[in-house]
């Protein structure tokens, strides 16, 4: 007879969403057989997402939320393989009561959220019994938590992308929202030229001197030209060096400036569905 370990039992909980005790008595029938005991459960009348773990979750919902003091907020994506589950109302408030529980723990990584208690089993389980009870794989496969003088959060779309942005002050919801639709909009990698990994940076500036030299520029010209292509990508792809969308006459740091001259970003999170 197969040795059936926990991790056994684990996976072919994961790849069905049945329960813990009929996982590892269908792998015992099955002689630790996995298809056996994805049979074993449909002949006993579980009602199981059978070998799904290989499905992909490009549908679901994205939620994002701010605390009740204004000063944190988290963005939780639960993935689905069809945008029929995503619309439902259920599956939308099961999300929606992930993220209050991220906010009333202050749970800060996607590690301690699996594992924080949801009605009397943890989320990871509360997910896994949704994939049983839907008939498809269900992820939590996202998760940003953010922490700041002033917090504000959006979600695009119906559900489809959500943003947080954090502030050095507490700022007016039309001041927030602006800011945030402005990374919905834009997508900016970083807040400003400061803040963008240094590999980046590198990556583009070799690009940038490759295509110099394509258009048969002088090598000596190549390096003072790809700095230029670099700040432009600083402009195009740094929030506060991008134009406003709402008028592009100003920076998005002009814009900040007019609202409060020492107002500033701290940091932004953008999470989307794909």
């Amino acid at each position: 007879m197969a040795t059936i370990t926990a991790a056994d039992v684990n996976k072919l909980r994961q790849q069905t969403g049945a329960g813990m005790m009929d996982c590892r008595k269908a792998l015992v029938e099955s002689d630790g057989d996995f298809e056996k005991a994805v049979d074993y459960l449909r002949k006993k009348g579980q009602k199981v997402a059978a070998l799904r773990s290989d499905r992909e979750t490009k549908e679901g919902v994205i939620i994002a939320k701010v605390a009740a003091d204004g000063k944190s907020g988290v963005i939780v994506g639960l993935g689905c393989e069809t945008d029929f589950v995503a619309k439902n109302e259920d599956f939308v408030k099961f999300a929606q009561a992930i993220v209050d529980l991220a906010l009333s723990k202050g749970i800060k990584t996607i590690e301690d959220l699996n594992a924080a208690e949801l009605e009397g089993a943890t989320v990871a389980d509360k997910v896994n019994d949704q994939v049983a009870k839907i008939g498809e794989k269900i992820t939590l496969n996202k998760f940003e938590f953010v922490e700041a003088g002033g917090v504000t959060a959006y979600i695009h779309g119906n559900y489809r992308m959500g943003v947080l942005v954090a502030f050095s002050k507490p700022v007016s919801e039309e001041t927030g929202k602006d800011i945030a639709m402005q990374i919905a909009a834009m997508n900016p990698i970083a807040v400003d030229a400061d803040s963008v990994p240094a590999d980046v940076i590198a990556r583009e500036k070799e690009i940038a001197v490759e295509q110099v030299k394509a258009e048969g520029k002088p090598a000596e010209m190549a390096e003072k030209i790809a700095v230029g292509k670099v700040n432009k990508f600083f402009k195009e792809s740094t929030l506060l060096a991008q134009a406003f969308v709402k008028d592009n006459n100003k920076s998005v740091a002009d814009y900040l400036k007019s609202v409060d001259a020492d107002l500033k970003v701290t940091g932004f999170k953008r999470i989307a569905l794909g």
